[in-house]
């Protein structure tokens, strides 16, 4: 069984604070987003929720604008040398499409609210700028959009951790131990 990754193939400790802090936001914010529809009617805690998954978004954009800067002025590690070409591409692909999700989602839900004729006012204290206005036809179009990317992340996210399993417990690679710090 392979040791643990050296430094040089870890990421850094603010790579790694991102990626699960962004993650942790996602999960609850997608959680929020599932109950929120169901709930009949126009509720209070319905809008206080509308109100936490679009908190949530903001947040989300702004740690995953930092964490493409990030990525940008730093190198990943290296993958295994032993890691086949076909892998590679795909976790290139697949990090890529994740990062412009993260980036896509926040702003589909930000356009809606505008096209639903409702400001975003970010933690109930910053009123975000109104750029699109009420469109009912567009603002249909833009909820369609804003599903469909969050079921295209749901989607990348569990073969992201599929894969990130398969490496720990089937390859016993040492390739999780990159992005989590317990582990070996």
């Amino acid at each position: 069984m392979p040791s643990r990754p050296s430094s040089s193939q870890r990421y850094n400790g603010g790579a790694i604070a991102l990626h699960w802090l962004i993650a942790a936001l996602i999960i609850g914010g997608f959680y929020i987003g599932w109950i929120m529809t169901d709930i009949p009617g126009f509720t209070p805690t319905k809008l206080k929720y509308f109100s936490w998954h679009k908190w949530i978004g903001v947040t989300v954009f702004v740690l995953a604008m930092i964490r493409v800067l990030w990525r940008a002025t730093h190198r990943a590690p290296p993958l295994d040398d032993a890691t086949p070409a076909w892998q590679r591409a795909a976790a290139h692909l697949v990090h890529g499409v994740l990062y412009l999700l993260m980036l896509a989602i926040p702003l589909s839900g930000y356009f809606y609210s505008s096209a639903a004729g409702i400001q975003v006012v970010y933690l109930g204290v910053v009123p975000l700028p109104t750029i699109i206005g009420p469109d009912q036809a567009l603002k249909a179009m833009l909820r369609t959009v804003h599903v469909l990317l969050n079921y295209t992340l749901l989607t990348l996210v569990a073969m992201h951790v599929l894969a990130a399993l398969k490496h720990q417990f089937v390859d016993r690679d040492g390739l999780l131990a990159r992005m989590v710090p317990f582990v070996k």
